[in-house]
């Protein structure tokens, strides 16, 4: 019997600042901030979060995740007094920690509204979509603490809207409405603010709509061929293309298109 012990065994007894509900009849899974009114977000919380979306990576029940909030804003950011407590090495994984839902193989859906400043702007910047109302108010205010983004937002936001937007954000500390984040292509959608449930639960259909095996992969591929060059890029498309083809969803998908009928995927 191995006496091994790891720190993360008794990280999520006692969840700190969130909740996480799990619809296994919806196969979704909602990642609730709840610490209001502003949801700060404290370093023992970012661990958590990293935990509890690996542990919902590998839960079968669940096809699609949602990182949402109570209250009218989704994070005003960090907690600033952790940070000045926490030693070197805890805040150099910081963005390690943040980048969950990236590395996450599944769907995951932001559903923001309200203030979505630091940390709370980075780690839906690395989720797969975002969902914004013209409440929405994006901000890395770092700058105005004398730092910068240290958990890869300045990073991912550059990729998105190129290095001169990203130094108007960054460098400036500016607030970016939820209209002009859309328009910017941070978020994929805009919405009234009180429809923005109607808006994410729409998404997480359309979502589990599709195979889960192509939906993963298309997401690996995105992903690691963000900083790939094109002729790369398009030789690890065609392998996973191929891949695709003995499938049982892509056999399915041929089959009900000719069939005219729904696709019954299962994933394999």
């Amino acid at each position: 019997m191995s006496d091994l012990t790891h720190p993360a065994q008794s990280l999520l007894d006692d969840l700190s600042g969130f909740r996480v509900e799990v619809d296994a009849a919806r196969e979704r899974a909602d990642i609730v901030l709840d610490r209001a009114p502003l949801n700060v977000i404290t370093m023992p919380q970012r661990d958590q979060l990293r935990l509890v979306f690996e542990a919902l990576d590998a839960d079968p029940r669940v096809r699609v995740i949602v990182l949402r909030s109570t209250g009218e804003h989704f994070s005003s950011g960090g907690d600033i007094k952790g940070f000045m407590e926490a030693t070197p090495e805890k805040v150099s994984a910081l963005a390690w920690n943040v980048a969950a839902p990236f590395r996450c193989s599944k769907p995951v859906i932001a559903a923001n509204r309200g203030y979505c400043f630091g940390v709370g702007f980075e780690i839906s910047l690395a989720c797969d979509f975002r969902i914004v109302t013209d409440t929405t108010l994006y901000a890395l205010p770092e700058q105005k603490l004398g730092q910068i983004p240290g958990s890869g937002g300045s990073a991912r936001l550059q990729k998105m809207v190129g290095v001169g937007r990203t130094k108007d954000i960054v460098m400036r500390s500016r607030r970016i409405p939820g209209p002009q984040a859309y328009d910017w292509g941070i978020a994929v959608d805009c919405v009234a603010d009180a429809d923005l449930e109607k808006a994410t639960d729409a998404l997480v259909e359309e979502l589990r709509a599709f195979s889960p095996l192509a939906q993963r992969t298309a997401k690996k591929l995105l992903n690691d061929t963000e900083d790939a060059p094109l002729s790369i890029a398009i030789e690890l498309e065609g392998h996973c293309y191929s891949r695709l083809r003995s499938s049982d969803d892509f056999r399915e998908g041929v089959e009900a298109f000719h069939g005219k009928r729904k696709p019954a995927f299962k994933g394999s």
